[in-house]
């Protein structure tokens, strides 16, 4: 019975692993918006100092 179980989980667990792969891969083609990174204009101002 226990056997079972432990073949269950790791049977789950390789499972999880594959879609976390293809979702990695995959992702980006039909989940673009999810993966796109936000866009923003930083301006900052930079002094430089002489040494």
């Amino acid at each position: 019975m226990v056997w079972r179980l432990i073949k269950l989980v790791f049977a789950l667990a390789v499972l999880a692993a594959i879609a976390f792969v293809a979702y990695a891969y995959l992702g980006p083609i039909f989940f673009a918006e999810d993966f796109a990174p936000p866009v923003e204009q930083v301006i900052k101002p930079v002094t430089l100092e002489p040494e």
